[in-house]
């Protein structure tokens, strides 16, 4: 079970979805937007694992939230590049269940270490990343440009049994519920 609302699911990224996760990388970040060649290049990366959740409803499938992470093959670290949810489906869980499916994945690849970087003026995030057991580490002044917002970097552990894994990933483009 994803912990997903009724009408939403979670699945990998796929090229087609470029799109649909810039238009809302544009509205979550105003000021501080990836471009689409920096996401395409994050998208693609053999590094990255990406993810989506897209309404089930009302016609033709609709991205309202991704999450991306990256860590190189075989390395104890991974870093949690991004995660953003449609401004009209917060609140609603889909930011938890995005964020855990990629602490699942850093398992899954024997990760130990997971890093990651959060606006100082995100009380939300902060709290959900608190919450999964990420400490703040380090304060980076005005990370966040051009509005000068400092960026917490903060970190976790993850017990990690070498040959273990949480689910039978890492997924496709099926949704990740059908792995239940």
């Amino acid at each position: 079970m994803t912990g997903l609302p009724a009408g939403l699911r979670l699945r990998r990224a796929v090229p087609q979805d470029l799109d649909d996760v810039m238009f809302l990388e544009h509205t979550s970040f105003p000021t501080d937007a990836w471009t689409s060649s920096q996401m395409a290049g994050e998208l693609w990366s053999p590094h990255g694992y990406y993810v989506v959740v897209e309404t089930t409803e009302d016609g033709a499938p609709t991205v309202v939230g991704y999450a991306g992470l990256s860590s190189l093959a075989g390395n104890p670290v991974a870093d949690v590049q991004t995660i953003a949810v449609a401004a009209e489906q917060r609140g609603r869980g889909i930011g938890k269940v995005l964020f855990t499916e990629l602490l699942d994945e850093a398992r899954r690849r024997e990760v130990h270490e997971v890093f990651l970087e959060v606006r100082a003026d995100n009380p939300v995030a902060q709290a959900m990343y608190t919450a999964a057991g990420f400490e703040r580490i380090a304060v980076r002044p005005r990370y966040y440009q051009p509005d000068g917002v400092d960026a917490w970097v903060m970190r976790a552990e993850l017990p990690v049994t070498p040959g273990a894994s949480t689910g039978v990933g890492p997924i496709g483009q099926e949704t990740l519920g059908e792995r239940d």
